[in-house]
């Protein structure tokens, strides 16, 4: 039986990157999103191109179209190895700054999303007696950069869920993968809720500005996956401020973060590009 995947978000951006990846190598790609019309689409290239593809319409906000992508893929594939926890938004600002509706937004899809996967599809893993949850959560999760809050404590809980739920299922020989990439050249920030526009230019031309894209990242995802990889952080960069975060002192740590703080968020004159 080929093996078979499942992404939230397969729509668009990295999740449509890795269900292109999984489906050359063979694999049956079932993609979830809330775009209908533009699921429906790519489903039917992937397997009109590559590999059969299918798509359920999957709002991870709610556990019912969770538990529905279940259903239907245990009734017409017989299971599932792989669920990618990929759906995602973004958001900046302050904590002063940010109302409590947009931290509600951004905590009810980038992490509970993430929950309501994993406690979908823990059962029927368990009644396969295999499976493996990748969960995408963000280098915002790991160096919480100041003017991003609610993204970064977001994320962070999607790393804490992984990292308990790969304690807690072993047992059950149910693996778990939680990646971490920095910026790369997607559409997440279409989805920003930003507190200033310059913050919202800021991003945009972090995301712009990245040598990576979604096929790259979606790459070194695959390979970490392949590995057995518990974390994946895909670029080369983002492993060294992470390893220059484990083991230097906070107070190093601190001074590096606000120096790059003063770069990248003092505002910039009326017309220049963000560098």
């Amino acid at each position: 039986m080929n093996q078979r995947i499942f992404i939230t978000g397969g729509a668009s951006g990295l999740g449509q990157a890795l269900a292109r990846q999984y489906a050359a190598r063979g694999w049956r790609v079932c993609i979830g999103d809330v775009n209908q019309e533009a699921g429906e689409a790519f489903a039917q290239t992937l397997s009109e191109d590559i590999a059969r593809a299918a798509f359920v319409p999957c709002d991870v906000t709610r556990e019912s179209d969770l538990q529905a992508a279940a259903d239907w893929l245990e009734k017409n594939w017989g299971g599932v190895d792989i669920v990618v926890n990929n759906a995602g938004v973004a958001a900046a600002g302050g904590i002063a700054e940010v109302p409590l509706s947009d931290w509600q937004w951004i905590l009810e899809i980038n992490l509970l999303g993430v929950v309501r996967g994993c406690k979908v599809f823990t059962p029927l893993f368990r009644k396969q007696g295999h499976g493996r949850f990748v969960n995408i959560a963000s280098m915002a999760g790991l160096l919480n950069p100041p003017s991003s809050v609610s993204y970064n404590v977001s994320k962070a809980g999607v790393i804490s869920l992984s990292e308990t739920l790969s304690f807690e299922l072993a047992d059950d020989n149910i693996a778990v993968t939680v990646v971490c990439p920095s910026f790369f050249k997607t559409n997440l920030a279409s989805s920003l809720r930003s507190t200033s526009d310059h913050l919202t230019r800021l991003t945009q031309g972090l995301i712009n500005k990245s040598k990576f894209d979604a096929d790259q990242i979606a790459g070194a995802i695959c390979r970490g996956i392949d590995r057995g990889d518990f974390l994946v952080i895909p670029q080369d960069k983002a492993r060294t401020a992470w390893r220059v975060k484990r083991f230097a002192p906070f107070k190093l740590f601190s001074k590096i973060v606000a120096k790059e703080k003063k770069r990248f968020l003092a505002p910039r004159p009326a017309g220049n590009k963000t560098s």
